[in-house]
């Protein structure tokens, strides 16, 4: 193998050039089942918080407008949630009240996968969804 490449940069006059070239930076657009595909799995992260939705947007928001619109909707309603729970875990560990506080984190987590899930199983028939109750700080 190590006489091939030799062979190969000596074919181009030793400058050391490889037969494979870079990818285009620009990445190529979302089908239409790949757009609805991605939409749908921006709202189901919600299982799982923002972060999920907040990937998603960042990748493929130039890529797909489906995608573009959904994921910043499930990130938008997702993300309020997802803070609440983080301290209200963090709250667990007061002595006295710490219970309560767990018991909290997981009834939000609860609600925000049955509206993640309902979203997405929506979003998956290729129809766009808005949250009722959503605060729209990404705009």
């Amino acid at each position: 193998m190590a006489q091939n490449a030799r062979e190969h940069r000596d074919d181009h006059g030793g400058q050391g050039r490889s037969e494979y070239q870079g990818v285009p930076a620009n990445a190529l657009p979302l089908t239409a089942s790949e757009d609805r595909q991605w939409a749908t799995l921006a709202h189901f992260g919600g299982i799982l918080g923002c972060v999920p939705s907040l990937l998603i947007y960042l990748i493929f928001r130039e890529r797909g407008p489906f995608t573009a619109q959904e994921s910043k909707e499930a990130l938008n309603f997702s993300l309020p949630p997802t803070i609440a729970a983080l301290v209200a875990n963090l709250l667990v560990f007061i002595p006295v009240v710490g219970n309560a506080f767990a018991v909290i984190a997981t009834l939000i987590w609860i609600a925000l996968t049955c509206f993640s899930v309902a979203a997405g199983i929506h979003v998956n028939k290729g129809q766009p969804h808005r949250y009722q109750y959503n605060l729209r700080w990404i705009k």
